[in-house]
């Protein structure tokens, strides 16, 4: 029978330069997690290292099957018997890196992995520029992956502004969605809450997303505030901007019940886009008739 509440957590970390400072940050804060009775814990965006110069980036990540802190948390998933889901990790990929989370079994086994669909190429009235582009491969696939509680619908930060990925992963059977973030202050300060909320919202799941937060060693000033929010858009667990854990009761029955009370899954109807152009105008000199 599928257990039907279980102890969320999500980890929140200020990652810097060094990978390996990193790895142990994220496993000590894993292991709190589980120390506190977590069944699931997730980590941010970026887990092992936040690194704005590319040629140092490259310098410091290597292949999947080599990725310190991936092989940590496999050990620690299996040491306490949990789900541990990476939020990301950078991954050399070809002559670019891959945005890469997994999805950790409780024998340390890697269920799934997502690549970040959509890159972040901006430029931020505060003079920030972002071309993600420039460096990450974009994934071209959305990922389920099975707990032992449900469906989980896998995607990575920037990712949550895209509505329509998480209405496919909840309409292909996802109830618990994911947005693990390196999101930037300035951006967090304006959206991350809105959107977290709309996504659970409209699909009527939890969404679980862990951060990064504060001022980093390359420089980037991240948002924090990890969330758990729950299907009707309630605000379970929040963060600050400091590293720590959060944890959040999770009771799957919210799934059925929301999407019972608003059925926006089951009501959406196709429809096509109609462009009506405007009236002629009626020559000069003559007055339209009524």
């Amino acid at each position: 029978m599928t257990p039907t509440r279980f102890t969320a957590a999500c980890v929140q970390m200020r990652s810097g330069r060094d990978p390996l400072k990193n790895r142990d940050a994220a496993v000590a804060l894993v292991r709190e997690a589980a120390s506190q009775g977590a069944h699931f814990v997730q980590t941010p965006e970026m887990t092992s290292l936040v690194e704005r110069e590319r040629a140092a980036l490259f310098d410091k990540v290597g292949p999947e099957e080599q990725d310190p802190t991936l092989l940590a948390l496999r050990e620690v998933a299996r040491e306490r018997g949990i789900v541990v889901h990476l939020g990301s990790n950078a991954i050399k990929n070809g002559d670019k890196i891959a945005n890469r989370a997994f999805l950790i079994g409780p024998d340390g086994e890697i269920v799934a992995s997502y690549d970040k669909v959509h890159l972040f190429d901006v430029d931020l009235p505060n003079g920030e520029s972002w071309r993600e582009s420039a460096t990450y491969t974009g994934g071209d696939r959305a990922v389920l992956a099975e707990t032992p509680w449900g469906w989980l619908g896998m995607t990575i930060c920037y990712d949550v502004r895209f509505a329509a990925l998480y209405r496919a992963l909840a309409e292909n059977g996802a109830s618990f969605l994911s947005a693990p973030a390196c999101f930037t202050k300035q951006t967090g300060e304006a959206h991350w809450h809105v959107l977290h909320r709309s996504r659970a919202i409209e699909t009527g799941s939890f969404m679980i997303s862990a951060a990064q937060g504060g001022l980093h060693e390359d420089g980037r000033e991240t948002f924090g505030h990890s969330l758990i929010v729950d299907p009707w858009g309630r605000v379970l667990a929040e963060a600050g901007t400091e590293p720590g854990v959060i944890l959040a009761e999770i009771d799957v029955g919210l799934v059925a019940d929301a999407r019972g009370r608003i059925p926006t899954l089951k009501n959406a109807r196709p429809f096509r886009v109609e462009a009506v152009p405007a009236p002629a105008p009626a020559p000069v000199g003559q007055v339209a008739s009524a």
